[in-house]
């Protein structure tokens, strides 16, 4: 490993998922922030001291981890950029998800190995992230009933939707309202959730995702339909799920009650709960919450960073 403290640049550091990383290298004890850049913000003062940098300023051969932050279409080609030269690049959008780009999927309690020696990664999407996490262990168990689709129903605050000025995203569109959109499997995360769970080992369900956009600032909350060979009891269900996540600092299983967005927002972290359903075929109602900025964005990229520069996994995501 390098010599501590490392040292971190940021591409894309006004957007929302930008922001949220710069806050979170403030205080990370081994890395450092040595730059950040913003296109509307170059030679302004970045907050925590400094100045924003135009990305073509960006010294990527100075440092030893780039996130990259840009929106989807832009991110990838300068995450690969870092990479090129050298350093260990993690891109936020969805541009290198898919496998035939060569980058290792992020998503550490699934596949922290692959990780490990990884020097390009992309890092999950919010939705696919609690989605994979929620259903993994009962896909890996071969308890889903393949005859039915697994339905998700999710919904995610206006930040997930990113910081680009959007009519329908105003204040006075989104408050007092909440609408589905994407529906009918065209939101763009719906591939995503279906390579993923094809990767989790065992027979991978066919599902139907509907997102919802909620009239909060951050955080997602999915509830799930999933059909089941057998009945399964939520006491059993609760030692299924807490088994498999023994051993994950990020993974929350709820003992009592669902999970709620208060119960997760500002934390690195998803929270998965359940409920039984009084309905004639055997179904269990899965609960699964995160904020969407940490453990659905800059959270988990930190988690991926930490993991491939041989740090402590929580290093800087522990309250």
């Amino acid at each position: 490993m390098n010599k501590l403290p490392l040292r971190a640049g940021v591409i894309g550091a006004s957007g929302y998922a930008g922001q949220e990383l710069v806050q979170l290298l403030a205080r990370h004890p081994s890395i450092r922030l040595a730059f950040a850049t913003s296109e509307s913000g170059a030679g302004k003062p970045l907050p925590g001291g400094g100045r924003y940098v135009s990305v073509n300023d960006a010294p990527f051969d100075s440092v030893d981890v780039v996130f990259s932050c840009l929106p989807t279409g832009e991110s990838g080609a300068w995450a690969l950029r870092a990479a090129e030269a050298g350093v260990l690049s993690i891109d936020l959008s969805s541009d290198l998800r898919d496998p035939a780009s060569g980058a290792v999927y992020g998503l550490p309690e699934l596949w922290r190995d692959e990780i490990r020696n990884a020097r390009l990664i992309a890092n999950p999407g919010c939705y696919p992230t609690s989605a994979l996490l929620a259903l993994a262990p009962a896909v890996r168990a071969g308890i889903v009933d393949l005859t039915r689709p697994v339905i998700v129903d999710a919904a995610s605050g206006v930040t997930g939707a990113g910081r680009t000025p959007r009519r329908d995203l105003l204040f006075g569109e989104v408050a007092e309202d909440f609408r589905a959109y994407g529906v009918g499997n065209k939101h763009r995360h719906v591939p995503e959730i279906a390579l993923g769970l094809s990767r989790v080992g065992g027979e991978a369900p066919s599902f139907i995702f509907t997102p919802h956009l909620l009239p909060v600032r951050r955080g997602i909350l999915e509830t799930i339909y999933l059909p089941l060979t057998e009945s399964l009891s939520v006491e059993a269900a609760f030692e299924l799920w807490s088994s498999t996540y023994a051993d994950e600092p990020f993974v929350e299983i709820e003992t009592e009650g669902l999970p709620t967005l208060r119960s997760v927002v500002g934390r690195n972290v998803v929270s998965v709960g359940f409920a039984a359903i009084d309905v004639e075929q055997p179904t269990l109602l899965v609960v699964a919450a995160i904020d969407n900025l940490l453990k659905g964005a800059a959270g988990q990229a930190l988690q991926n960073a930490n993991i491939a520069l041989g740090l402590a996994e929580t290093e800087g995501l522990l309250l």
